[in-house]
């Protein structure tokens, strides 16, 4: 027995869930490692990708773009997976050592992955093409405001589907049919996170020689975790994610 009372502190699965920004600050500062480890594989896995993507462009052979683009966002498709269930399993305070549950995530997801990463990465390989072609292919400042624009819908859906993907087995269809209809059903927030994406394309775009130097750091994780992280009450609400895989 001390000498001085000894104060409990009470458990913090006891305490009520912080919202806003405290909630995402107390995430990131919890879980970075975790995070920051499926971030970097998320980005390893798109590098064929994004060096398919340079090759095309830099040859100028439309045929590449599609080519590479369905080859390396196959390749991209479970890391993705990958990193949605690392944030998904943060933001609903699920324990776990992360390197065996990432594993046993991946194994379960990446077949799955292979077909959405694929159509996903062939569509965006194209648009990116024929932006940066617009010029050569004397496309019309209108049709490639709309071009840029079509970037934005796959991302959209993007939000919403690898989620789901990490979540549940659902056909591509419905996958895609729920992607929609939560995009839509909350959209402030869907667009407040197809913000954060959009923004930080844009300054990648923009800053290319400063981003890449900073890519290894931040890879992935910084646009994926508040994306979700705005999005998740929604996917929760509607599928009641917590009361049926647990979560604080």
């Amino acid at each position: 027995m001390g000498f001085l009372p000894r104060h409990e502190k009470a458990p913090e699965r006891d305490l009520p869930r912080k919202t806003g920004f405290p909630r995402l600050w107390e995430t990131l500062s919890r879980d970075f490692w975790d995070l920051f480890r499926a971030g970097f594989l998320a980005l390893l896995g798109c590098v064929p990708f994004i060096l398919g993507l340079a090759y095309s462009l830099t040859s100028h052979v439309l045929v590449y773009a599609p080519l590479f683009g369905l080859l390396g966002g196959a390749i991209a498709g479970p890391e993705l997976c990958g990193l949605a269930d690392t944030v998904l399993r943060g933001l609903r305070d699920e324990p776990g050592f992360w390197r065996k549950v990432y594993r046993r995530a991946w194994k379960r997801n990446a077949k799955a992955s292979l077909l959405p990463g694929a159509l996903g990465g062939g569509l965006l390989a194209v648009q990116f093409f024929l932006l940066f072609h617009a010029g050569a292919l004397k496309i019309r400042l209108g049709m490639g405001a709309a071009l840029a624009a079509g970037v934005l819908p796959v991302l959209a859906l993007s939000l919403y589907f690898w989620p789901q993907l990490a979540l549940m087995e659902l056909s591509f269809s419905q996958l895609l049919k729920n992607s929609a209809l939560l995009f839509l059903g909350q959209l402030p927030r869907s667009l407040a996170a197809l913000a954060v994406f959009a923004a930080y394309l844009g300054l990648t775009a923009r800053f290319f020689m400063l981003v890449v130097t900073l890519l290894p750091f931040t890879n992935l994780w910084l646009p994926v975790l508040p994306a979700i992280f705005l999005i998740y009450p929604g996917i929760n609400e509607n599928f009641q994610i917590e009361e049926k895989l647990g979560g604080n």
